[in-house]
């Protein structure tokens, strides 16, 4: 008797129930935003825009406001987004993170320090990811693929031009009060992180307007503007052209 030979791909049975074709999608899912990128192309192989385009967030409500601006001005089809936050690596080091519960960051009166700081690190790594989940609801109604990406470090601005640069991204969006206590000057100029990451990035930063409620001005978008320091403010930006990163 011959050894029963084992069955080819195409002769495999398909999952036979949800879960099991849950795990099997899991398998195939990229691991980094690399491979997300190449993913997103070859699943949209006649569409001539294969843009790599990231959304610098704070988790704030301005960052909120520029994931949907882009959404409804900016993102086209063949799109592949990623939605990019920079964390500190301390819960304890001084940004703006919107509207949270301070429950979430206080820390527990009682026990060991270490361990007390571990679970606050865990908390907070948690909750910056449901946050993160809950700003990328545009791009889940628009059915346009994106991927979650969080790093931390310490220096925001630095990191999140090193981000851009090892993705080869094509453009960055971002809010104009987002990324960091951000606040507009007196004269209308961008603060220090947008500064930073004009002149040292590799493409256009697109910098989307928080509207003035006192105000009532539309938001507007600003596409590679220059900025002089400031002492409050972020915002994110430039990127790789198409065919210059991998």
């Amino acid at each position: 008797m011959q050894p029963r030979q084992a069955p080819s791909a195409a002769e495999r049975p398909e999952p036979s129930s949800p879960a099991l074709a849950a795990v099997a999608a899991q398998t195939i899912q990229p691991s980094s935003p690399r491979f997300f990128f190449s993913s997103a192309a070859s699943a949209n192989p006649n569409i001539s825009s294969h843009r790599r385009i990231a959304i610098a967030v704070d988790l704030s409500n301005e960052s909120a406001y520029a994931v949907k601006w882009a959404v409804q001005n900016y993102l086209r089809p063949g799109d592949a987004v990623i939605l990019l936050h920079v964390r500190p690596t301390s819960v304890l080091y001084g940004a703006d993170w919107g509207s949270i519960d301070h429950s979430v960051v206080a820390p527990a009166e009682d026990g060991d320090p270490d361990d007390s700081h571990q679970k606050l690190e865990e908390d907070f790594d948690a909750f910056t990811t449901t946050k993160a989940q809950d700003l990328a609801q545009p791009l889940v109604d628009a059915q346009i693929p994106f991927k979650i990406h969080i790093v931390k470090d310490h220096d925001m601005k630095e990191r999140l031009c090193l981000e851009v640069e090892r993705l080869g991204l094509c453009a960055v969006i971002m809010g104009s009060r987002g990324i960091g206590a951000s606040r507009r000057s007196s004269n209308g100029r961008l603060g220090s992180v947008s500064d930073y990451c004009v002149h040292h990035c590799v493409c256009p930063v697109v910098v989307v307007r928080y509207p003035d409620e006192a105000g009532g001005l539309a938001a507007e978008a600003e596409e590679g503007v220059e900025a002089n320091s400031v002492a409050e403010e972020e915002h994110e930006v430039q990127v790789a052209a198409d065919g210059q990163r991998d």
